[in-house]
């Protein structure tokens, strides 16, 4: 299956996750945020949609991560950098933006499933498990003034999740929000501050 979406093409593969309404919003907000002279990251780069937008439409150096190996594969395939890792346990250095489109849904038990793309959809029992554990590592990968944009959704409790940011001491600011259906997505950028 292929996508076409913003002077991009991207194809997609049965193992990985496939790009959705949260994939495509992400992207809108990432675009206008990036400087020529961005590194740049993207945490759980599943197809590559995100990466591949930003590296046809700017000038950013941009790498992607992903604990898929086969969602690894199909973003080389469509024409980016990316390793496989568990969030940013592989990655030394610091970037200007690091961009994540998280596992979010409140997932137990008995839903989870022994496939990759429940890797991309687990977000553990209140959906903030990996964006918890992301919040708390991507400050240390931050150039001064360095970004998140990380996109939220109304199931993990968007507020609880901006609270998380600010105690660790992030500049939370909201991007964009959609409604779709029965639940809100949010795009939020965390700014550090140099202190």
């Amino acid at each position: 299956m292929n996508i076409h979406f913003k002077n991009t093409r991207i194809k997609i593969t049965p193992e990985v996750y496939e790009p959705a309404e949260d994939s495509f919003l992400l992207a809108e907000a990432a675009l206008p945020r990036i400087l020529d002279s961005n590194r740049i990251l993207e945490i759980g780069c599943g197809s590559g949609l995100i990466s591949a937008v930003i590296k046809n439409n700017t000038k950013a150096q941009i790498i992607g991560i992903d604990i898929n190996p086969h969602a690894v594969k199909c973003t080389k395939d469509n024409g980016v950098d990316a390793i496989r890792g568990d969030l940013l346990s592989c990655v030394k250095g610091k970037f200007d933006l690091i961009i994540f489109n998280p596992p979010y849904l409140p997932t137990n038990d008995e839903e989870r499933t022994d496939d990759w793309i429940n890797a991309a959809l687990d977000g553990g029992n209140n959906g903030r498990k990996i964006i918890d554990r992301f919040l708390l590592k991507a400050r240390e990968h931050l150039v001064d003034n360095g970004r998140i944009l990380l996109l939220v959704s109304s199931f993990t409790d968007i507020e609880e999740v901006k609270s998380k940011m600010l105690s660790l001491g992030y500049f939370v600011e909201e991007i964009c929000k959609e409604r779709y259906n029965f639940e809100e997505l949010l795009v939020i950028a965390g700014t550090m501050v140099k202190k």
